[in-house]
């Protein structure tokens, strides 16, 4: 029997991971280049302005740099800069998760939106109504490729999916994973709502080559749970060789038995799923390489260092919170990507 995607679980590095002075940090993604580093993708926007609603209006997708997996990254550059409003995603980048092609591009799938207002600054913040009625509505999924994880990165000018009024992902869609196969191929799994306050559920699709097109595989989510518990995001997906996995947040607590703690489950084709036979694949408890024990507010946007075909590292967002506080994006004082090793065999 294999081991349970949870007992790998390593002690969370104390200091890894990125952080930025002046920044919320979110979404991190990490890839290893030809010459030994390794090169994180992540989300950041001013800490002058509030973490929500700003992530959908703000963020910009960065690439950080260490000499190991466990980081800590230094800043290099914004990969994907805000560009003019007309573009898909032309006024913020979020959600990042970099891939290596079999040809050795380097493939960065994202979230971008679109709106017609003035950015938010400190001065002029966003209101609740253009953060997630107009800015959130217009997020979709695109890719970014380049030769370098220093860019240039050619991005495409046209989102990879567009949503389907009146079914289940209608409104708009985000949280890409992917799974660059072989032959070049890739299974797309992304995040969606068939309305502003939908249940967040997940699709698949697939193309032969990254830029598209992309062919939706199932006219439904690839899970259904009971209505209390059918409530999941952020997942990321990976073929272990002999079959897909995938990690995601159970935001109700009902699959895996802990509020915003992590599912495992496995698919032979990247279409039918089933939940692992331990579900839980992280919680919200960690224990840190220095003895403490914490337990997270959050711990988002789990993302794998894929070496050999194998999974090395977990990284996640998280932060903290003013004492006595449940957990708010809101009322988050502080964000980074966290690392936590994997043990193999």
């Amino acid at each position: 029997m294999s081991q349970a995607f949870k007992d790998r679980l390593l002690p969370a590095v104390t200091g890894g991971g990125f952080a930025m002075d002046g920044y919320w940090i979110w979404c991190g993604s990490v890839v290893k280049s030809d010459d030994g580093k390794y090169h994180m993708f992540a989300s950041r926007w001013s800490d002058q302005l509030t973490f929500a609603p700003h992530w959908v209006t703000n963020s910009e997708v960065v690439h950080a740099v260490s000499d190991t997996p466990e980081g800590p990254y230094v800043f290099a550059d914004v990969a994907l800069p805000p560009r003019s409003p007309e573009y898909w995603d032309g006024r913020m980048t979020h959600n990042p998760t970099i891939h290596r092609h079999p040809d050795g591009r380097y493939i960065l799938f994202y979230t971008g939106t679109t709106y017609d207002e003035p950015l938010p600054t400190p001065q002029t913040p966003a209101s609740h109504e253009l953060a997630w009625e107009k800015a959130r509505c217009n997020q979709r999924v695109g890719v970014a490729i380049a030769d370098s994880p220093g860019g240039p990165w050619q991005r495409c000018d046209a989102p990879l999916l567009e949503p389907r009024p009146g079914k289940w992902d209608g409104w708009m869609n985000t949280n890409p994973s992917a799974v660059v196969l072989p032959d070049g191929s890739v299974m797309l799994y992304y995040k969606a709502v068939g309305f502003s306050k939908d249940l967040l559920r997940y699709g698949v699709a697939k193309a032969q080559k990254v830029e598209g097109p992309y062919e939706r595989l199932l006219d439904e989510p690839i899970f259904r749970f009971d209505s209390t518990n059918d409530h999941i995001e952020d997942a990321f997906a990976w073929h272990n060789g002999q079959r897909y996995e995938m990690i995601f947040k159970d935001m109700a607590g009902g699959i895996c038995g802990e509020p915003k703690a992590g599912v495992h489950a496995l698919s032979d084709d990247g279409i039918t799923w089933q939940l692992a036979q331990s579900p839980l694949a992280y919680s919200r408890t960690v224990t840190w390489d220095d003895g403490n024990t914490t337990e997270q507010a959050f711990l988002e946007r789990p993302q794998l260092l894929i070496e050999n075909g194998q999974p090395t590292h977990l990284f996640a967002a998280t932060g903290t919170m003013p004492a006595k506080q449940s957990a708010n994006h809101a009322k988050l004082e502080k964000s980074w990507n966290m690392c936590i090793p994997l043990s193999q065999g």
